[in-house]
């Protein structure tokens, strides 16, 4: 029976508002959050209390304007879901991005249809669309859940 997945055209900003990083205080699991709505960022470690926040306002010329990142990068910190792969890395957002990559590594069978050229599918590096590694990628997924 073939393992068949069906491209949700989803893109990486699909994953942006919560994002899982390595608290910068204790080295554990911490959540940083984005609020479009609040325009702030917000950096929390439930493990020892760690609260940074930070603006999504910029001035660009002199206008106002939200900056549309993925949670993380407002406070420079690491993701927790990584992990090296050969000369590259492998990573996701949370523990909804690193499901949605390994349904789609696990599938043999893998559908697409009414692609943009922007789906996140079609922006990874080469090495997650292989079969050859397909065993590799599943086993570090694996460890990245247990984590």
């Amino acid at each position: 029976m073939q393992n068949r997945f069906s491209d949700q055209n989803k893109t990486l900003s699909h994953f942006y508002d919560e994002v899982w990083v390595v608290c910068p205080a204790c080295g554990k699991k911490a959540v940083a959050k984005a609020s479009a709505e609040n325009k702030s960022t917000r950096l929390y470690c439930s493990n020892c209390g760690y609260i940074k926040e930070a603006s999504m306002e910029t001035s660009i010329a002199g206008q106002k304007a939200i900056l549309r990142w993925a949670a993380h990068n407002y406070f420079d910190v690491e993701l927790w879901l990584q992990y090296p792969f050969k000369n590259d890395v492998f990573f996701a957002y949370n523990g909804e991005h690193l499901n949605y990559l390994e349904q789609y590594i696990s599938a043999t069978l893998r559908e697409h249809k009414d692609r943009t050229h922007f789906t996140l599918l079609e922006k990874l590096p080469k090495f997650y669309h292989e079969a050859k590694n397909r065993k590799a990628l599943l086993t570090i997924i694996k460890k990245l859940e247990k984590k």
